[in-house]
């Protein structure tokens, strides 16, 4: 997929990632807040609507203070007297109260004088508060009216909730002893429900009344959102704690209806300015940068694939493309230069690179020969030969007695033992010297092979050129690795190689691995040696890989630890040519060589992929 489609598909996706979060916060922040502060102010209606009941019983409770702590009326419950009936009792002066019930009650519960009556008219009603002309039995009233204590709140009654204050009869300077108690109550009738929701300025009506008893009294209360209204009822207990009365207003919802439409056109106008937006981007994106992106590559694709090295950008721009430019193009000037300064000395270069491998590997080969000669050395010079020579001396010179003779053949059989065991250990390290001669001269023929035929192939075990490769490494390197032989390497069985050719490239990266380990101060490590047979349409193909656990290659390393002269080593001790001699044998045997590294003290991972011959009918030569 192109740059530019992909940069376009990122901008749409990226609004439309904006679009959904714009979304989401309207429907989960803004709207819902919208609808919460409805609540809240619904609310806050309910809350005047209380205010406004308590208001009403604070009122009545002024009142009945009044009439309570009057001289007359102090003096009336006591003498029951009716002129105070007729003076102030009388149908007018109950109107002007406003009140459903007006009685005196003694304070052992018994009504002294009490009526119950409309509100607009002189109508009496039956209310069973006051039947039976004393309050009731059970009613939780009695114990009040006895002690003298001031109610106010709601009653309720058989003709619906009623508010009622109660008030003690003092003698008009707010003594006593209380002679009773004053009650006023004024139903909450439709009517009285419409003026106390215009004072709240609500619209309030009476809920369903809550049955007798309930403990349940906040079931009905609570906020109800419906389509066009927000409904709050609330429940208002009497005053023995019994659910009195439910009463319910309709808020209608213009602020969610406000805040909708302030969302919407808010959503439309983001949507138009995100689309605007985005074209405006890829448009500058297209001219700034897309565009011209698509032009450098599209040269470079043309450099690629052509031989002209002539041809330049020159893209006129001060910003970061127009420097890539600029250098791409010096860049191509270089590798032209490069070109024909390799053509002039590729010829001059071959000769003097083929004698720095040949001459490295033979070093390697050289180093545990000389080591290998010098510990013989040392060996055939710690022999008691001037001991045996002095003791065979002592035997010819004249007869000694029998003990003499019994401790020098002891001594005899003794040394010639230890001779015997310096004899065999030098004949271990002279088959060494042997296998490293017979390793030089392999590498000499195999040079003198290269410069008058093409390569030999040998059929062999993979297991058994690893070990004859470990061979050639110096004992103080080879010591440092342990080397793993996966068990891929014996399930591939026999292949056809150039064995010289793949021993010495062997040997380098067994070395390499050790010296990894050892830059890496650790007195020992461990390489692990893969291999497998790929199937491919071209034919079969054997990759090995070489794993070890040293001191790893730097990521700006990797690229060129194949170079010539290329090295992290000291040049008192390498050369550089090791793993470029051993890329440039891989390249000619029609394969590739890599590696990669997790970085420092991670180890390092050789790739190595070469072609394998078809198998021929002859005679298979056993590498020795």
């Amino acid at each position: 997929m192109k740059i530019r489609f992909k940069v376009l598909m990122l901008l749409t996706l990226l609004f439309a990632a904006l679009g959904i979060a714009l979304l989401l916060v309207q429907q989960r922040i803004l709207l819902p807040s919208f609808a919460d502060l409805e609540r809240r102010a619904a609310i806050k209606d309910m809350d005047r609507v209380a205010y406004t009941l308590q208001r009403e019983l604070d009122l009545l409770s002024v009142t009945a203070r009044d009439w309570g702590n009057w001289a007359d009326t102090y003096a009336f419950m006591h003498n029951h007297s009716a002129g105070y009936v007729t003076a102030n009792l009388g149908d007018n002066a109950i109107t002007s109260l406003r009140v459903n019930v007006l009685a005196f009650i003694a304070p052992d519960g018994h009504y002294v004088w009490a009526i119950g009556r409309d509100l607009q008219s002189p109508k009496r009603i039956d209310i069973d508060l006051l039947a039976g002309g004393a309050l009731p039995e059970r009613s939780f009233l009695r114990a009040m009216v006895s002690a003298g204590q001031k109610v106010s709140g709601l009653l309720r009654t058989d003709h619906g909730a009623m508010l009622a204050v109660l008030s003690p009869v003092l003698d008009g300077m707010e003594r006593g002893p209380q002679r009773g108690m004053v009650l006023l109550g004024r139903l909450l009738t439709d009517m009285e429900l419409s003026r106390i929701g215009e004072q709240a300025q609500v619209r309030l009506e009476l809920a369903p009344r809550p049955q007798a008893g309930s403990t349940g009294n906040r079931s009905l209360e609570g906020v109800f959102e419906h389509d066009t209204v927000t409904e709050v009822t609330r429940v208002f207990n009497a005053v023995d704690g019994s659910p009195a009365l439910t009463l319910r207003i309709e808020v209608p919802r213009a602020i969610s209806q406000r805040g909708h439409q302030a969302v919407g056109y808010a959503a439309v106008f983001l949507g138009l300015a995100g689309v605007t937006v985005l074209l405006l981007m890829i448009a500058l994106l297209n001219h700034s940068v897309l565009g011209p992106l698509s032009r450098m590559t599209q040269h470079v694709v043309a450099l690629g694939r052509s031989d002209n090295l002539t041809a330049r950008l020159e893209l006129r721009r001060t910003d970061e493309l127009g420097i890539l430019a600029r250098e791409f193009d010096r860049m191509v000037e270089h590798l032209a230069a490069a070109r024909r300064q390799l053509v002039d000395s590729s010829f001059k270069s071959g000769v003097a690179e083929n004698a720095s491998g040949v001459l490295h590997n033979l070093g390697n080969a050289m180093t545990p020969l000389g080591i290998g000669i010098e510990t013989l050395q040392e060996k055939l010079r710690e022999a008691p030969t001037a001991d045996i020579h002095l003791v065979l001396a002592e035997l010819e010179r004249a007869r000694p007695d029998e003990e003499r003779q019994s401790e020098l053949g002891a001594y005899l059989r003794l040394t010639s033992r230890e001779l015997a065991d310096t004899v065999t250990g030098a004949q271990a390290d002279l088959d060494a010297i042997a296998r490293n001669a017979h390793s030089i001269q392999s590498v000499l023929a195999e040079q003198i092979t290269h410069s008058r035929s093409e390569l030999v192939y040998e059929t062999i075990l993979l297991p058994d050129l690893i070990e004859q490769s470990a061979a050639l490494v110096p004992p103080d390197s080879r010591h440092r690795l342990s080397i793993d032989l996966d068990a891929s390497l014996r399930q591939v069985g026999s292949v056809r190689v150039p064995r010289t050719t793949l021993q010495q490239v062997f040997q380098n990266l067994i070395l390499n691995a050790a010296e990894a380990v050892r830059d890496a101060d650790r007195e020992h490590g461990r390489l692990r040696i893969e291999a497998h047979v790929l199937g491919e349409p071209g034919g079969e193909r054997l990759q090995l890989t070489f794993a070890d656990d040293g001191v790893g290659i730097l990521s700006n390393d990797l690229p060129r630890i194949f170079e010539r002269g290329f090295s992290t080593k000291s040049t008192a001790t390498n050369a550089g040519i090791g793993l470029h001699w051993s890329a440039n044998a891989v390249a000619a045997l029609g394969g590739k060589i890599s590696a990669t590294s997790p970085g420092p003290l991670g180890g390092a991972v050789i790739h190595i992929i070469l072609p394998l011959p078809p198998a021929v009918d002859s005679h298979l030569t056993q590498a020795a």
